[in-house]
């Protein structure tokens, strides 16, 4: 359960974990929000187009239709990893879901089977979408599998939660398939391993969280991950001598 990031704050955590981001248009004011409340956050949702191509998928996410008004999600996921920033805020991505599912996930338990559909996902749920058709048979390219892992990751390291608060649109809503094509659970396991550091460092004199990203995870930019994982209210204020636990690289 959390506040909803600012929407700066959201692009920050998503280039932080080192992803390809896209702005499109007026994004961050682009919601829902005249519908019902935004938050509490409690968890990111995927799913799946069920288009094909990039800018018709953004387009579509972006502006929705005649029946289903946009944005349709928060984040498109284009098949090379690319992340498409279409809305912020309450957006028609989730629909009505299982209260039980909720729960577990708040509690970041093991989820019951969905059955019922008595509960507003779009205020609690981050959304992404990513392109595919949905048939079984359109491949996930290794890069947008990666992007989906990252995205998951940075919100849940932004908001101190575990891989279980990154849930699939099937397990949210009765009937829903999406995202077909890989397991959430194993995303899931994915995003467990990201999060989970691999290593350990000993701040040397002269050292800055962005020297230390650059020379232990090949990306000054990822200074952000450090200061998250180690709870760092001041990432300036770091000592010779302090150990630091390092993301994954």
């Amino acid at each position: 359960m959390a506040t909803p990031l600012s929407a700066a704050r959201f692009l920050e955590a998503l280039r932080a974990e080192g992803l390809t981001v896209k702005e499109v248009g007026t994004w961050t004011r682009h919601n829902r929000n005249h519908k019902g409340p935004w938050g509490p956050v409690h968890g990111v949702m995927i799913h799946h187009t069920v288009t094909s191509g990039t800018d018709s998928s953004v387009r579509l996410c972006r502006d929705g239709h005649s029946a289903l008004p946009g944005p349709l999600c928060h984040g498109v996921i284009d098949k090379k990893g690319v992340v498409h920033l279409v809305g912020y805020g309450r957006a028609n991505h989730a629909g009505l879901g299982d209260d039980d599912v909720l729960r577990a996930v708040i509690d970041e338990r093991a989820l019951p089977a969905d059955n019922e559909a008595s509960t507003d996902g779009n205020r609690h749920f981050y959304g992404f979408e990513c392109v595919n058709l949905g048939d079984g048979r359109d491949p996930w390219p290794d890069a947008q599998l990666e992007a989906i892992e990252r995205v998951s990751a940075a919100l849940c390291r932004a908001h101190r939660w575990g891989e279980r608060s990154v849930i699939g649109h099937l397990e949210w809503q009765p009937g829903k398939i999406d995202p077909k094509g890989f397991g959430m659970d194993w995303m899931r396991g994915q995003v467990r391993d990201r999060l989970t550091p691999t290593s350990t460092y000993t701040v040397r004199k002269g050292d800055t969280l962005t020297s230390i990203a650059k020379a232990q995870l090949g990306d000054a930019g990822r200074w952000r991950e450090i200061a998250d994982l180690n709870v760092l209210k001041n990432p300036d204020a770091i000592t010779p001598g302090q150990k630091l636990k390092l993301p994954k690289k």
